[in-house]
C-alpha cells in the first residue's frame, strides 16, 4: 500500500505502471514526476450531489480512469502534491471501492520528499493510451448515514472522527453545521498519522495512535470528517494495519443536517 521514492525511481519505466499526481493543477503544470498524469477531486466526485465529494456512479469512474491509462492489470502509484495525503487517500479509497485497491499504492511522502531528494522532474505531459477497466464494485468500503446511525455505540464498530480536535470538541464549528461530533466517536486527527515530512508514521506508531483512541484489534473502523476527505487518511491507515475499514462519505456535512440525530461536544467520546 506504500512505496518509497527509491522504489518508484527504479520502476518508472515499467510498462504497466501508471503514476497519478493529485493536487493543485498549477503545481502539476510547473513540475511533476516523469510520466505522471493529473487527477483531482472534481474528477472523482458526483456532479449532481448536494454533498461535497460524494462517490459518483461506477461507470463514470471507469471512464475517468480509462482516460488516465488505467486498466485492470495496471499498477497505480498515487502521489500527493500537497504536504498532507488526504487527497491522495481519497483517490485510493475510490479505486478500492471500484475493486482495484490491491493494485494501488501511495508514494510515501509524496512530491515533497521526491523533490527534496533531487529526483527527476518534468513539465512534459506524456500522451496517454486509454486503459480498459471493468470494475468489480465493493460494498464494504463506503458507509452511508443509515449504516452510521445504526452502528453508533455498536459493539465491535468504532466510529472515528478524523477532523482536527478543535472541531471534535466543538470549540470550532464548521460553517452552517452543528458543533461537536457523533456520540461515541473517537478523535484521531488525520494529520497525526503523518510526520513533518509528510510520510506516514511507522506501523507500530500508527497502532499506538489508534490504541490510544480506544480502538481495539478486530474492531471495524468507520471514519468520517467534514466532507469525506480527511477521513480517508484514517481509512487508509486502518486498512494498512489490517482493520476492517469503511468511510462515511457524507461525513459531518450530512450527519449535521439531521437534527434528529444526537451530537456530543467536549473531549470525551
Amino acid at each position: 500500500m506504500l512505496v518509497s521514492t527509491e522504489w518508484l525511481a527504479s520502476h518508472l519505466n515499467d510498462p504497466n505502471l501508471v503514476v497519478l499526481s493529485v493536487g493543485p493543477k498549477a503545481e502539476y503544470d510547473k513540475a511533476h514526476i516523469p510520466g505522471a498524469q493529473y487527477i483531482d477531486m472534481p474528477m472523482i466526485s458526483a456532479k449532481d450531489s448536494k454533498l461535497t465529494l460524494q462517490m459518483p456512479p461506477t461507470d463514470e469512474l471507469e471512464r475517468t480512469f480509462r482516460t488516465l491509462g488505467v486498466s485492470n492489470d495496471t499498477r497505480v502509484i498515487l502521489y500527493s502534491i500537497a504536504p498532507t495525503p488526504q487527497s491522495t487517500t481519497r483517490v485510493y479509497l475510490t479505486l478500492d471501492a471500484m475493486g482495484l485497491g490491491r493494485s494501488v499504492s501511495l508514494l510515501d511522502g509524496g512530491f515533497g520528499v521526491w523533490k527534496s531528494e533531487g529526483r527527476q522532474l518534468t513539465a512534459e505531459v506524456r500522451p496517454v493510451k486509454a486503459g480498459t477497466i471493468q470494475a468489480c464494485p465493493r460494498e464494504d468500503v463506503v458507509a452511508d448515514l443509515a449504516f452510521v446511525a445504526a452502528n453508533t455505540g455498536h459493539d465491535g464498530v468504532h466510529i472515528v472522527d478524523a477532523r482536527l480536535n478543535t472541531y471534535y470538541t466543538g470549540e470550532q464549528i464548521p460553517p452552517a453545521q452543528r458543533a461537536g461530533h457523533i456520540p461515541g466517536a473517537a478523535s484521531v486527527p488525520f494529520n497525526s498519522l503523518v510526520d513533518e515530512s509528510g510520510k506516514f508514521r511507522t506501523a507500530d506508531d500508527l497502532r499506538s495512535i489508534l490504541a490510544a483512541a480506544g480502538i481495539k484489534p478486530g474492531e471495524q473502523v468507520v471514519s468520517y470528517c467534514h466532507v469525506g476527505q480527511q477521513a480517508t487518511v484514517v481509512y487508509f491507515v486502518a486498512r494498512y494495519l489490517g482493520f476492517d475499514a469503511r468511510m462515511f462519505d457524507g461525513s459531518w456535512q450530512e450527519y449535521s443536517q439531521h437534527t434528529e440525530l444526537p451530537a456530543s461536544t467536549g473531549s470525551k467520546p
